[in-house]
């Protein structure tokens, strides 16, 4: 197997074995990632051939995540943070829509911010719920 095999074997792994909570941040992570390469079509030559593929292939991908990640909400258990998220993802759907349809980079630095401070209070929450799974495991909380 090739090492960009192995990668990929590696990465379906660590799906699978995932927890729901560490999904998330993978998705977040996705986002973030689909973001900056269509910010690199956004810093490429108007006349380049490639410009307009890049960043439309990586802010539909972007925008699908996004679609993902609201489509999945748990409103009943979720209550009125699963709403207001499922209005945030709805904003930046349109605004990255609107980026891809207007090629301005503006509105994806705007989505690309706040993702990535959701993306961030997401993580530290999985650090403090794991951190607070091995205080019980040690009989100390």
């Amino acid at each position: 197997m090739s090492v960009p095999g192995y990668a990929r074997a590696y990465q379906a792994q660590s799906v699978i074995t995932a927890s729901p909570g560490q999904l998330v941040l993978m998705l977040y992570d996705g986002v973030l990632k689909f973001l900056g390469m269509a910010k690199e079509g956004f810093s490429m030559q108007e006349d380049n051939p490639r410009r307009i593929e890049l960043i439309n292939t990586n802010l539909q991908k972007a925008q699908n995540i996004l679609i993902e990640l609201q489509s999945n909400l748990n409103r009943e258990a979720g209550g009125d943070l699963a709403v207001t998220l499922e209005r945030l993802y709805d904003y930046y759907t349109r605004r990255l829509f609107e980026a891809n349809l207007t090629k301005k980079v503006e509105p994806v630095n705007e989505v690309e911010r706040f993702v990535r401070e959701l993306r961030d209070a997401w993580a530290e929450m999985l650090r403090k719920e794991d951190g607070g799974r091995f205080q019980q495991a040690r009989g100390v909380a």
